[in-house]
């Protein structure tokens, strides 16, 4: 079947942290900066399937580091500080101008997710979002997949994701959708490319 759909990860693809997590957790740590983030994504990982909150998991393990500055306030200056790749955008704009479905596929827990979805404008963007704190299960399970397929409506053969890890690409390929992998370092024009391998038009159209 032929692809309809275009079902895009953010982070590495839509949008970036500047500096990336290790330098922004610095001034908060230092060289433990690393260590403290590895040690918080596993403490994340539930959130990301939308059980617990995660707020007072990373209040907890900021005293435990030593960290007084309040948990919100770190928080904002580091999850928070988003920056849209704007050719990205671009893109999701031309593709809907096409006439594709195009969608939003990422783990976020809930605040961050909110976040993306209001301050960022993510729910105007998309035709579908499916955040994993709101599917209940987070990438790379396949059955992200087959829910985002399912909330999109659609026959998941007819969605092409993209996204920057390859094991996520490998769960949505054993879901049934089509995948790529790409990030945006890789330059537009590689994504681009890659859409036109499955007959997805993303240059404008007269």
């Amino acid at each position: 079947m032929s692809v309809e759909h275009v079902l895009f990860d953010a982070d590495g693809v839509l949008q970036e942290l500047p500096g990336g997590w290790f330098a922004a957790m610095e001034p908060y740590l230092g060289d433990r900066a690393e260590e403290f983030l590895r040690e918080t994504w596993s403490d994340e990982l539930p959130m990301l399937a939308g059980r617990g909150d995660y707020l007072p998991v990373l209040a907890a393990s900021l005293e435990r580091y030593g960290v007084r500055t309040p948990v919100t306030e770190v928080y904002d200056a580091v999850w928070k500080n988003i920056v849209l790749i704007e050719e990205s955008i671009a893109l999701v704009r031309t593709l809907r101008r096409n006439g594709y479905g195009v969608h939003l596929g990422t783990n976020q827990e809930q605040y961050r997710g909110t976040h993306m979805r209001t301050a960022l404008g993510y729910d105007d963007l998309f035709d579908v979002s499916c955040y994993s704190y709101d599917l209940g299960v987070a990438k790379p399970d396949p059955l992200f997949f087959t829910r985002a397929a399912a909330r999109i409506g659609a026959d998941p053969t007819t969605i092409l994701f993209i996204d920057d890890t390859p094991r996520n690409i490998t769960a949505a390929r054993t879901a049934g959708l089509k995948a790529e992998q790409w990030t945006f370092p890789h330059g537009h024009e590689v994504l681009r490319n890659l859409a036109a391998l499955h007959g997805v038009t993303i240059r404008p159209t007269s």
